[in-house]
């Protein structure tokens, strides 16, 4: 294998939108949390009611657009979604500035931008389907997860050092700006009738029926590969997410761990999702999708139970650049290769409507968990909360798919040698 592989000048304009986008959103990270402590006064429950209910309101909000969309072409609706974000998030600012600026509205923009999050992640992937050979999934893939490991390195430490400059409001215009940013790079891609043919609508009905909302997790539950995944990552995610929120009150508090320290902890271990993830092709190529995806799924499971066993001071600092580096570098592997397989064993009729449901869950588990670790950390302690969230992981590769069922499909989504 030599030279880097090329996807074209169109997968070039997709990566570029979601790159800019991706780093507008990790700029603004934790920016309305922010703005309702510092500009609104806001208490602990205002916060965490935004945090959680913004997530979960809009993962339900999300879940009528999934069949809506998938009669639609992707690409157009992608725009949409762009500009509608856009849009909502330039709200905040604009009502600050005329003295309107209220919760209500910080809650009502996060459900806003939440179900646009979805339908944009569900839409992209059909169309990123349509627009890549099989063969090169898994490289598109790649790109994109290392991507995202690359803004998740950068945007939150310079996001942190523009609000201390400027406030929290410039990164939520830079967040809007981002998705206008992204919305122009789409619409360079070219016309939309060459990279995605307008959808076929079939069956009796052309309307949207109660039962399409379902379609998603009945195609997900019926296939005992994509079933497993299905529990698997999603219960990952919300057990990783759950025990965030006590890991920040335990090393900002007892601990003593400054700010930049905080920081610093979580952005340096994103290195190792930018290496891994360029590292899963030829990982697949040498020892096969199932090999890959269960190792680098059980590993992932390996390394939040440590979290609990932070010290103060430099040691317990490097404790967790090392475990979340561990964390990250398993997930760098596992996530393009297990999102090339969900692409390649979803039928695209049905790719919106997978996906949509896939991350309504995810959002809405992440929702559900993150607030009863709070209940737990509160009730125990933050450490306590930390290490019931590290042991259940140690479980989750129980759930990862096995079996010849597998097996026959594992060279999906590969690129030839």
């Amino acid at each position: 294998m030599t030279g880097r592989r090329s996807l074209g000048r169109r997968f070039g304009w997709l990566w570029a939108a979601y790159a800019v986008s991706s780093f507008g959103t990790r700029l603004a990270f934790d920016a309305f949390a922010m703005i309702a402590i510092l500009l609104l006064d806001a208490g602990t429950a205002q916060v965490a009611l935004l945090a959680s209910a913004g997530l979960a309101v809009g993962a339900v909000a999300a879940v009528s657009l999934g069949p809506w969309v998938e009669r639609r072409r992707k690409r157009p609706v992608m725009v949409a979604m762009d500009l509608v974000r856009c849009a909502a998030l330039l709200s905040v600012p604009a009502a600050f500035a005329l003295g309107a600026l209220g919760f209500t509205q910080l809650l009502v923009v996060s459900v806003v931008v939440a179900a646009a999050d979805i339908t944009f992640g569900a839409a992209s992937g059909a169309y990123l389907k349509a627009l890549v050979p099989p063969e090169d999934l898994l490289v598109a893939n790649g790109r994109l997860e290392s991507t995202t490991w690359t803004t998740t390195m950068l945007g939150p430490p310079l996001g942190g050092a523009a609000v201390g400059l400027f406030g929290p409001l410039l990164t939520v215009v830079a967040d809007a700006v981002s998705y206008l940013l992204s919305a122009v790079g789409l619409r360079a891609i070219g016309p939309t009738d060459r990279d995605e043919p307008r959808p076929v609508r079939t069956g009796e009905a052309p309307r949207l029926r109660a039962g399409d909302l379902l379609d998603g997790w009945r195609f997900i539950l019926a296939d005992p590969v994509l079933r497993r995944l299905f529990f698997n990552t999603v219960l990952v995610s919300g057990l990783i997410m759950a025990a965030s929120p006590p890991l920040a009150v335990l090393m900002l508090g007892p601990l003593g761990f400054a700010p930049w320290q905080y920081g610093l902890a979580f952005a340096l271990p994103c290195a190792g999702g930018l290496i891994s993830s360029r590292l899963s092709r030829p990982l697949v190529a040498r020892f096969g999708q199932r090999t890959v995806m269960r190792t680098a799924g059980t590993l992932r499971a390996c390394w939040s139970v440590g979290l609990a066993f932070v010290s103060p001071g430099p040691a317990g600092l490097v404790l967790v650049v090392v475990l979340e580096l561990g964390l990250i570098t398993s997930m760098g592997v596992f996530n393009p290769v297990y999102a090339t397989y969900r692409l390649a064993q979803t039928p695209t009729d049905r790719v919106t409507r997978t996906l949509s449901a896939w991350s309504v869950s995810s959002k809405a588990t992440v929702a559900t968990m993150t607030g009863l670790w709070g209940v737990l950390a509160g009730l125990t302690g933050p450490r306590t909360a930390i290490a019931v969230a590290g042991l259940l992981l140690l479980a989750t590769p129980l759930l990862l798919p096995r079996g010849k069922r597998w097996e026959a499909r594992e060279a999906v989504g590969v690129p030839a040698e």
